[in-house]
């Protein structure tokens, strides 16, 4: 009795927040008038849900030893969704080959005021869902319901939430000066170097808080904080090909981002890379092991994976549906577990991107086993089910303005069989010897790829290494080359994966599909594969020399 106490006075103060919040206030009062008409029209409005984005920003961008932009602003961008006919049948219907009903009007969307003018709010809310009613209206009239065969709900039904987080934002506590001066000083590292084609620091720090409330009767605010630093330089090869690197660091408070010496320390040693990949070799087309570092394995198993686990994609038979049917049933090596897991806020002291408390469906984010022993478990769920799995588990994401689909969020792979990296190296040396190669690779710093899932194209995956040396079998120095892409088909990777290595390293980053952009991080420890395939990569304009020297070298 005691505990159902406490959870009443909680959820008390829960709704007296909301009632007491002006934007989620009006937002929900227009939202539930406009349901009460729109669900007696024909197609009726079955269910509603309105999400407001508030952007707090402060951006710098230096370029080349100047400051190019600065900027602190505040912006909100609202969307209404409007879903027709009912949970069963509804306009978001995908048919058997898997595309949604034809529509050529969209809309939805709406910038609204800053001041929480209640009037303001409900009015730009009113042209939102009046499009987006249109739009799903003319959706559903395209959708031929007679003749469909699949059998599988187009949304489920979910408990109605009440969480109100406290207002937590920083961007009134930024330094400013000494952000300036640090991205200012960074910069110079590389404009130093007259063989530099251009250098950029750019900082993007927000403290955003996100609305939203449904029909059902959820009211969610939630705090979206982040603080990113990203460092570019880009050099001519001595054929004339501009050769980028990158390094990019994140926090969830710009507090928390590595010390001034300790980015000029990574900028100094960016700088040698870049100064090293001037003159280094490209290439040749390579089948033969490989050793991923932790990083570039955080990206492999992303990409290649990742994507394939996403259950909307599985509704679809225009979807290579790689794993659909392999539930309970080994799909990687049995030392591999995978789980993802949006609550979890911080890896080995390390921030993680994909960190959320609700997603963008008002559901409970929430840890997901996919793999155990390397037998696969489940999917990643938003509201749009599937045959067997009937419920979200908290992965229905979207970027600001778009319809959420499942994807990703803090992916986090681990092994029960590892070895150090420098018995990983030894058997990479004796692999290639077993080969009859030469040389293995070694690929350091990835970044990103993409893959293809559909059945329509080959089910393949690229992912874009930048830092990659060649091990050699009789003992030379490893050797840094250029010009590699990583290549290859899903099952026929995993398949060759030997062994793992004791340490594991995250990737944070943005990964862009169906619903937009969306943070997600990768852990992962290294990797012994096999066999890897490796293509040359696409080649940059040629870079002519200036007609007149640099300015600063004059």
């Amino acid at each position: 009795m005691k505990q159902l106490c406490i959870f009443f006075i909680i959820l008390t103060s829960f709704l007296s927040n909301a009632q007491d919040d002006a934007l989620l206030k009006a937002m929900t009062f227009e939202m539930n008038r406009e349901f009460e008409l729109l669900k007696n029209e024909d197609p009726p409005a079955y269910f509603m849900d309105y999400t407001v984005f508030e952007s707090r920003a402060f951006s710098l961008s230096v370029s080349d030893g100047s400051i190019t932009s600065k900027n602190q602003n505040t912006q909100r961008n609202g969307k209404a969704n409007v879903r027709v006919g009912d949970y069963h049948r509804d306009n978001t219907h995908k048919t058997e080959d898997g595309y949604f009903a034809y529509s050529n009007y969209y809309g939805g969307n709406e910038y609204l005021p800053l001041d929480n003018n209640e009037k303001g709010v409900q009015f730009a809310f009113w042209k939102m869902t009046k499009l987006a009613y249109q739009n799903a209206e003319k959706q559903f009239e395209n959708l031929d319901f007679e003749n469909d065969t699949i059998d599988v709900d187009d949304y489920t039904k979910a408990q109605p939430v009440v969480i109100i987080e406290p207002d937590s934002s920083f961007i009134s506590n930024i330094d400013v000066e000494y952000w300036e001066d640090l991205a200012l000083e960074i910069s110079k590292v590389f404009t130093a170097n007259p063989d530099i084609l251009e250098a950029s620091v750019n900082v993007n720090f927000n403290s955003d808080r996100q609305y939203y409330c449904n029909t059902e009767g959820s009211q969610i605010v939630q705090n979206k904080p982040s603080a990113i630093l990203a460092m570019n330089a880009s050099i001519r090869a001595d054929d004339k090909t501009p050769l980028p690197l990158y390094r990019t660091y994140f926090a969830f408070n710009p507090t928390k981002l590595p010390s001034k010496d300790s980015l000029l320390t990574d900028a100094m040693k960016m700088l040698g890379l870049l100064i090293e990949l001037q003159s280094a070799p490209i290439a040749v087309p390579y089948s033969g092991p490989a050793i991923l570092h932790p990083r570039a394995s955080g990206v492999f198993f992303h990409e290649i994976f990742g994507h394939r686990i996403e259950g909307h994609r599985l509704r679809s038979d225009s979807d290579g549906q790689t794993f659909k049917e392999k539930v309970n049933e080994h799909i990687l090596p049995e030392i591999f577990d995978v789980e993802l897991d949006p609550t979890l806020k911080e890896f080995n002291g390390k921030d993680l991107i994909g960190h959320y408390n609700y997603d963008d469906e008002g559901i409970k984010a929430s840890k997901v086993s996919i793999v155990e022993n390397g037998i696969l478990q489940t999917f990643l769920m938003s509201r749009s089910p599937l045959e067997d799995i009937k419920e979200s588990n908290g992965h229905g994401r979207a970027q600001p303005g778009m319809d959420p689909v499942s994807r990703q969020s803090n992916m986090i792979v681990t092994s029960s069989k590892t070895e150090s990296e420098i018995e990983m190296r030894k058997n990479l040396i004796q692999e290639c010897v077993n080969q009859g190669l030469d040389y293995g690779y070694y690929f350091v710093d990835v970044m990103g790829g993409f893959t293809q899932t559909s059945r329509y194209q080959p089910n393949a995956f690229n992912i874009t290494p930048i830092i990659v040396y060649k091990v050699y079998v009789d003992g030379r120095p490893d050797e840094l080359v250029r010009g590699v892409d990583l290549i290859g088909t899903p099952l026929a990777m995993f398949a060759e994966i030997s062994s793992c290595s004791d340490r594991m390293e995250t990737f944070n980053g943005f990964c862009g599909a169906e619903s937009g952009s969306v943070p997600v991080s990768a852990t992962a420890p290294g990797l012994l594969v096999r066999r890897i395939e490796t293509q040359k990569k696409v080649k940059g304009n040629d870079i002519d020399l200036p007609l007149l020297p640099d300015p600063e070298f004059n």
